[in-house]
């Protein structure tokens, strides 16, 4: 394939891509495909590479239906969608929690010696941009990583004709405390972020998609 191939490629998906509002029930996504989508979200880049997430792949039709009261914009995909995810964002993302601990020993493996440097570049990075200012501003720092997991998510599907749909929509407090009650989270860890379902659309989208040109959008600095 050209370069010039995989530039149409990716801008067909995108093009393709619309928020879907609700799925058709008999399609379902395969094995394979949804194990991409979900390498897509594992693989994602994350600040300082310390990966504050978890994917919640929410199959069970007991749970879907529990969801819908306190998920005002996922009414129909929680219905429809082949894959239902919720992302959730871990909390307390410091240097000295035992996360980044085990983190930085059992999936970095660094050396004792290095550790320390790393735990002061954390300390400095988190203070500089004022992540570390209280509970709420590490967890915010924590989900806009999340962002970037969704977003290549969704364009992994698109790249497969996927369709895709990110909701924020949903009641936080009843959400979280839904999962604890069902034995799913532990709220000191992790809190939800976002959802995002995954299917194939019941219907193609009756307006054309619309974007600001991009001299409204991008300004070069040269």
């Amino acid at each position: 394939m050209t370069i010039n191939q995989i530039q149409n490629t990716i801008i067909d998906a995108f093009k393709f891509r619309f928020a879907t509002k609700e799925f058709d029930t008999t399609k379902k996504i395969s094995d394979s495909e949804f194990n991409t989508i979900l390498e897509a979200g594992r693989l994602s880049p994350s600040s300082l590479g310390l990966e504050p997430w978890r994917f919640l792949v929410i199959q069970n039709e007991t749970l879907r239906e529990k969801l819908i009261p306190y998920s005002s914009g996922a009414q129909k995909q929680l219905n429809s969608a082949s894959h239902f995810v919720l992302i959730l964002a871990r909390k307390n993302v410091t240097p000295t929690s035992d996360y980044v601990q085990s983190f930085i020993r059992g999936i970095k493996q660094y050396e004792e010696s290095t550790i320390s440097m790393f735990e002061d570049k954390v300390q400095g990075f988190q203070t500089r941009f004022h992540i570390n200012d209280n509970a709420r501003t590490i967890l915010d720092w924590a989900s806009k990583q999340t962002y970037i997991a969704l977003g290549n998510m969704m364009t992994a599907a698109a790249l497969m004709n996927i369709d895709s749909c990110p909701m924020e929509g949903f009641d936080l407090d009843g959400v979280t405390e839904l999962l604890e009650h069902e034995g799913i989270i532990d709220s000191n860890q992790f809190a939800p972020s976002v959802m995002v379902a995954f299917g194939y659309r019941k219907e193609n989208p009756t307006k054309p998609k619309t974007r600001q040109p991009q001299e409204d959008v991008i300004e070069w600095i040269n």
